[in-house]
């Protein structure tokens, strides 16, 4: 392998899987592990090495990046039994972590505490963009953390994304991402709302959607979503769940705005009626006009 780097890798869900591919198709030596052990397999045949648990990841790596669903599961991969800062990370001075995961600010700051206290270097780097922009490499990656680690993650970041930006320190990027997706609530919403009005009153779908699409309304995120609105079809390039649990985070973190509360509450309601795994989109399928 030209790359000198070792990459390890933890948790292959939709947006995991695409940026570990990506970093093998880059030369990169990757190791994996998931807690879904099957889902190992189409990497292993890429190339990649399977690990008996996170331990061994950072065992085999100099810089181990972790994707992962929640705060939790996050929290359990550092500081389990057999996690990244278990006994053996006193052997592993110096290396880097990287959280790409959507968290709360609070605890990007806990990771980076603890990893330090342990001797290990940390960065946080949520990413806007979903499925499509996993598979391209074309993810913008929100930083907080040193310069001189995001200096050492720069050429990965290179690879896994079109822009990257260091905001701070730890809880920056974190708190950027959560911005950003109460922006993508909020725009969802009001796609939903002004489809389902104009319907009401005698605007078709196709109609109405092209209105705003080719209008000064329209951008990447209608066009991106017209068609599984026309075709009623909602497969989860951001899961619903996911955009209800980081508003979540995000009223953690002191969003309390006139619109933040009713937003909340819609996504919520549409979660509770089972509409969790679909896309974000699928809102219009909760929504009473």
């Amino acid at each position: 392998m030209e790359n000198k780097l070792r990459i390890g890798w933890i948790g292959l869900g939709n947006m995991g899987m695409p940026m570990a591919t990506n970093l093998l198709k880059a030369g990169y030596p990757v190791t994996i592990y998931n807690r879904s052990r099957e889902k190992e397999n189409i990497l292993i045949a890429a190339g990649a090495i399977s690990a008996q648990n996170p331990a061994t990841v950072l065992a085999n790596a100099d810089i181990v990046i972790t994707m992962l669903s929640n705060d939790a599961a996050v929290k359990a991969v550092f500081e389990g039994p057999e996690g990244l800062l278990s006994k053996d990370a006193e052997n592993h001075q110096g290396k880097l972590l990287i959280d790409m995961s959507t968290v709360a600010p609070a605890t990007s700051r806990y990771l980076s505490s603890i990893t330090e206290k342990s001797g290990l270097a940390f960065l946080e780097a949520p990413v806007s963009g979903s499925v499509k922009p996993a598979q391209d490499g074309t993810l913008l990656i929100l930083v907080g953390g040193s310069p001189e680690n995001y200096e050492k993650a720069k050429p990965l970041f290179e690879v896994l994304g079109k822009m990257s930006l260091l905001l701070g320190g730890p809880g920056f990027g974190s708190s950027a991402k959560l911005a950003n997706n109460y922006l993508l609530g909020l725009q969802i919403q009001g796609l939903a709302e002004a489809v389902l009005f104009a319907q009401k009153n005698g605007i078709s779908p196709e109609n109405m959607l092209t209105i705003i699409n080719e209008g000064a309304l329209g951008n990447g995120l209608s066009k991106l979503k017209t068609s599984s609105i026309l075709q009623e079809q909602f497969p989860a390039a951001f899961a619903l769940k996911h955009l209800v649990k980081d508003l979540g985070l995000a009223k953690d973190a002191g969003l309390e705005t006139v619109l933040s509360n009713p937003l909340i509450s819609s996504f919520k309601e549409a979660n509770d009626q089972g509409l969790g795994e679909e896309d974000v989109m699928a809102i219009i399928k909760s929504i009473k006009i």
